[in-house]
């Protein structure tokens, strides 16, 4: 009974039901309804980028953008969703092929060429510049500093607060690519401290410290047990950036709806407020969330239904 009382729905879309629909087009081939959502979409960036990666991870296995960009070569969204799509192409490659294991350049040059070319082709359009920076990280030695931070002016002059941009920067600073625990944390707490009051950036701290946990879970090899989640959150480090990441973000925005395009992201807050044991921060967030949960990051601290079950009993107070 408790069980089906707390348990969380992990539905991939986020409760975005036009897109639920959409994706739902590309299981019988049909491009027609991605075409009709983006244009639907207008200009809510948050919205649209949450809709695009989401349409890529299931276009990644099919031909529907091809026969899309068929029948309209030149349409702006059909390009936008291609480069997104080969970008998730070849993360799916470099995942069958293993941690460490190099793909071969031709696939990321071409993620690269249809990133540069629905960038030519929606130059107001943040999503491609996102997508490029993504999949440079599969270079085996990343790129020239001079490129990333040409690409990264370019998303930054179109969305300077693009939460999707800010975490694929942060994901290539990582130790896991290309950067140290170091460089990413100082761009996150930079961003964090840039960012105007409501604004989701100050999250960032959190998923750094999540890529910290999970370069070393990487490396501890045989030893993993000895990587304790419970050392990694609970100390007066990683609760005072929970603490102030719900300050400057969460009090800091208008209502509480959480939208789909940033469930995810209070996901990352919640996760990290229940592991430093922040029951002050956890409980609102949790109710804020109701069932609606990302697997990520919970997967990477163990079973994600028993984690969220246990601490949605032990503190949201639900009808």
């Amino acid at each position: 009974m408790a069980r089906d009382r707390f348990a969380p729905d992990f539905d991939p879309d986020c409760g975005d039901t036009a897109l639920s629909s959409a994706r739902q087009d590309i299981v019988i081939g049909r491009w027609q309804g991605l075409r009709e959502l983006l244009r639907a979409t207008g200009p809510d960036r948050t919205a649209r980028g949450h809709r695009v990666r989401s349409l890529a991870q299931a276009c990644a296995g099919s031909s529907t953008v091809e026969t899309w960009l068929a029948a309209e070569p030149h349409s702006a969204d059909a390009l936008v969703l291609r480069a997104a799509t080969e970008t998730t192409r070849a993360f799916n490659v470099a995942i069958a092929a293993g941690r460490g294991v190099p793909i071969g350049p031709h696939r990321v040059d071409a993620a690269v060429r249809a990133c540069l070319a629905a960038a030519e082709a929606c130059p107001e359009d943040p999503t491609p510049w996102i997508s490029l920076i993504s999949v440079a990280r599969l270079y085996p030695s990343g790129v020239r500093r001079r490129e990333l931070a040409r690409w990264w002016d370019e998303l930054h002059r179109r969305d300077p607060h693009s939460m999707e941009g800010h975490v694929q920067v942060l994901h290539y600073y990582s130790a896991r690519w290309h950067g140290t625990h170091g460089l990413m944390y100082d761009f996150a707490r930079d961003a964090a401290g840039a960012a105007p009051a409501g604004c989701p950036l100050p999250v960032l701290v959190q998923y750094a410290r999540v890529e910290e946990y999970r370069y070393a879970l990487d490396t501890a090899g045989d030893s993993s047990t000895s990587v304790g989640p419970g050392r990694h959150w609970n100390h007066e480090g990683a609760l005072g950036d929970v603490r102030r990441t719900w300050e400057r973000w969460i009090l800091g925005r208008a209502g509480s709806e959480v939208a789909p395009g940033e469930l995810r992201d209070v996901n990352y807050l919640t996760h990290a407020a229940c592991m430093a044991g922040a029951e002050e921060v956890a409980a609102p967030l949790l109710r804020m969330l109701g069932r609606r949960f990302t697997r990520t990051p919970w997967s990477y601290t163990g079973d994600p239904v028993r984690q969220i079950v246990r601490r949605r009993t032990q503190w949201a107070s639900l009808p």
